[in-house]
């Protein structure tokens, strides 16, 4: 079974960077779409971005897009997500989740991919803070 785990939450300044790291076992990271979801206290959690663990197809809510950048090295079965200037309102705990039947449909524009119930698999979480 495919297992997550996420990595490289912490503190920021507003308009700082940050990389998450999603490191996945237990699976080829081909085989699936990963990921990253956010939720902030009192918030619904949210589709940040997506990667095709194949043809590296990437999807970007439009929140983030020109800040956000996902990669992958399938290699390593990792999954990036470089964040830049981030936001106070970005504070949150971050996900990554894989799914594989989004991947098997093939990378099709307007597909689900920001919808928390196309996936099957979760990591843990890690807390992204950003303050002052």
């Amino acid at each position: 079974q495919l297992q997550l785990v996420e990595s490289g939450g912490g503190l920021v300044q507003p308009g700082g960077s940050l990389r998450l790291s999603c490191a996945a076992s237990g699976g080829t990271l081909g085989s699936y779409v990963i990921a990253w979801f956010r939720r902030a206290p009192g918030q619904e959690r949210e589709g940040v971005s997506c990667i095709s663990g194949s043809d590296g197809s990437a999807w970007y809510a439009d929140s983030v897009k020109g800040r956000f950048a996902i990669s992958k090295d399938n290699a390593e079965n990792m999954v990036y997500l470089h964040k830049n200037s981030l936001k106070p309102e970005e504070e949150a705990d971050y996900s990554c989740a894989a799914s594989y039947l989004l991947h098997d449909y093939g990378w099709v524009e307007g597909a689900p991919y920001e919808s928390a119930d196309e996936y099957d698999y979760w990591g843990q979480g890690t807390q992204v803070t950003v303050s002052s």
